[in-house]
């Protein structure tokens, strides 16, 4: 009888599981839209009528835009699910050409960028995806996200049918979309539509470039529906046959919504960036754009029935050198900060925005899955870490024998030509050129300084060049000295008509008293990783009272039990940029606005953490570190 009585419990224990796992079963493939039996896979998103439909099903686009390069990869899913729970249904990305590949022939899409990892997480969190490949994306990215290597070519003409562009696209496609095809929505991925090119309208110089890029996904095996996106005055010249176009927009104008259906009346209307914020310059305020304003954006759009994505929904940072820049009026590079005032802050707070946008979208039921919304995950603890204090200090002078080079140039070398990095150039950082002179007097710049140079005499301070400030007083001397230019790349232009003209460091002559100088010594400071961990055998010093300027400090910030983030903050310093553990986190500028810099937890060590500042000017000798970031003062978007 015991026995028997055992057997029965057994019997029900596994008759409990087995039925929990039919039931699991049955919820994952019969209950979720988009997911198993219920779609056979055959016809994607299609636009042939005034809705969208999903395998023949109506079907509403209700994006947001979150960039894997620029979300620490460990907090991809914490962010996708933040997505899920504000009532989101489909992700967006672009795809940074420049990062995934450095160098020509060197291919990256590991760890940070992996992005079919990215993809197939979306996935997992039942996210469509949306992909935007480009090749140029703009994004607030350098160079629009274009490698800086193609500016080698001194006839480059980018985004255009010229042949050493379209031949750098070909070799990178044959790459990337290989990775793409299996993740499409017919092979049954989560990839429903993907973007051609990015804003061509207002860029526009040859009319079979959009034909060519619609081929080259084609050809490779894209075959889900094809969008472009303009902003409402260029929607007609940024079209391409075959792709269906939507709009980039801030604020609603019903004017603007009638010229799309004017150009397709027989389609569905897609506003592809609603901006929920802005991007933030040096010199300028924090751009905010008001919650309620946002909102009631959002509410008209989806009253109307079309369909909308919010860009951004998640900023994030642009870490390192990955920063753009404005040439229109005048030259002004962005922050390192991507917060973009999103419905989720830069590292990955609820905001306001986010919590009336979640409640706007609930009563929406498209998104999968039960009538509520998933809960929101608990948000991830901030710390004010103790301040790190500067023990060690190494001049940029020292420091220049860990550099790759130097190399000899009767004239002054662009940092896209010289010979580093594989003959493939510097892409970013700082470029030294010095040579001798004899005598003092007027030293002109010609706005030949691409962006900013520091002047040294025997490497004494004497001045500083940037845009608008074309001349210096070089004082008399006697006998030879050595004139030194630091010259800082602040970003290429992201945008616009000159990016063709986006080469930097000395990039035509300077003149002393009217006459060219010659000869030069120039030095490669791109900061990256593999110069930065060379700098440990570096000959440091102990920090005195008066060190010199430019130079790197060292210390140490100490993170017990599992790392938090954090905010890095500089009061007193002046500019340069902050390494930790050997990653570039961005520049700093006091300036502002931005006034700290977003530490991830996931790049602090348990213990000691190396701090490494490269500082221009000035320095406190005293890194602190926050529990909240601040952006600056803001101001509304006009």
């Amino acid at each position: 009888m015991v026995v028997l009585r055992i057997r029965n419990v057994h019997k029900r224990k596994y008759a409990l599981i087995c039925l929990c796992i039919a039931g699991f079963i049955m919820y994952r493939y019969l209950g979720m839209p988009g997911r198993g039996r219920r779609m056979s896979r055959k016809v994607g998103l299609c636009a042939n009528t005034s809705q969208f439909t999903l395998e023949g099903e109506p079907f509403r686009i209700i994006g947001g835009s979150i960039h894997y390069f620029r979300v620490p990869r460990a907090y991809w899913r914490d962010r996708l699910m933040k997505m899920k729970a504000c009532g989101i249904n489909t992700l967006t990305t672009y795809v940074p050409w420049n990062l995934h590949q450095p160098e020509r022939g060197v291919f990256n899409f590991q760890t940070q960028l992996d992005l079919e990892a990215y993809i197939s997480l979306a996935a997992e969190m039942e996210l469509w995806v949306i992909l935007r490949p480009g090749p140029y994306i703009s994004s607030e990215l350098d160079l629009g996200g274009l490698p800086s290597w193609l500016l080698q070519d001194s006839s480059m003409r980018l985004r255009t049918t010229y042949p050493g562009f379209i031949q750098a696209v070909n070799t990178f496609f044959d790459k990337l979309i290989p990775k793409l095809v299996p993740l499409q929505f017919k092979k049954g991925g989560p990839i429903i539509a993907v973007q051609v090119e990015n804003e061509y309208g207002s860029f526009g110089k040859d009319q079979s470039y959009m034909f060519f890029i619609k081929e080259a996904l084609q050809s490779r095996g894209i075959g889900e529906l094809l969008l472009t996106s303009d902003k409402h005055n260029t929607l007609k010249s940024g079209g391409v046959d075959g792709a269906l176009r939507t709009v980039k927009l801030q604020k609603l104008n019903q004017r603007n919504i009638q010229e799309l259906t004017a150009i397709q009346p027989n389609n569905p209307t897609m506003v592809m960036d609603y901006w929920t914020g802005w991007y933030d310059i040096w010199g300028e305020l924090h751009h905010v754009l008001p919650p309620e304003d946002m909102v009631s954006t959002v509410r008209e759009v989806l009253r109307r029935g079309m369909s909308v994505n919010l860009y951004m929904f998640h900023g994030g940072s642009s870490f390192g050198f990955m920063s753009g820049a404005l040439a229109d009026p005048s030259y002004r590079a962005l922050v390192p900060s991507y917060d973009y005032d999103a419905p989720l802050s830069e590292s990955g707070e609820y905001t306001s925005k986010y919590h009336l946008l979640r409640d706007l979208l609930s009563r929406y039921k498209n998104t999968g899955g039960s009538d509520s919304l998933p809960d929101m995950p608990v948000l991830h603890y901030k710390e004010a870490y103790e301040p790190a204090i500067m023990y060690q200090h190494l001049s940029l002078w020292d420091a220049l024998s860990f550099t790759e080079g130097p190399f000899k140039s009767a004239k002054p070398v662009n940092m896209e030509n010289l010979p580093v990095n594989n003959r493939n150039g510097q892409s970013y950082g700082y470029t030294l050129y010095e040579t001798i002179i004899t005598r003092g007097g007027l030293l002109q710049s010609g706005d030949n300084v691409r962006d900013r140079a520091l002047v040294f005499v025997d490497r004494s301070y004497i001045g500083l060049f940037k845009r608008r400030s074309l001349e210096l007083a070089v004082p008399d001397g006697k006998g030879r000295r050595t004139l030194s230019l630091l010259v800082e790349n602040c970003g290429r232009v992201h945008q616009g008509r000159e990016l063709d003209k986006q080469r930097k460091g000395l990039v035509g002559d300077i003149l002393l008293n009217n006459i060219p100088l010659r000869d030069f010594t120039i030095y490669s400071l791109d900061m990256k990783p593999s110069f930065i961990d060379s700098l440990y055998q570096a000959p440091w010093k102990s920090l005195s009272e008066t060190p010199s300027f430019p130079g790197f400090f060292m210390g140490r910030l100490f993170a017990y039990g599992y790392p938090s983030d954090t905010f890095v903050k500089l009061p007193g310093w002046e500019k340069g940029v902050v390494f930790i553990n050997g990653f570039n986190l961005g520049r700093y500028w006091s300036i502002g606005p931005q006034q700290t810099l977003y530490l991830p937890g996931p790049f602090l060590n348990s213990g000691i953490n190396q701090v490494i500042v490269f500082e221009e000017q000035e320095g406190d000798f005293k890194v602190h570190f926050e529990d909240e970031a601040d952006l600056g003062m803001a101001a509304d978007i006009q």
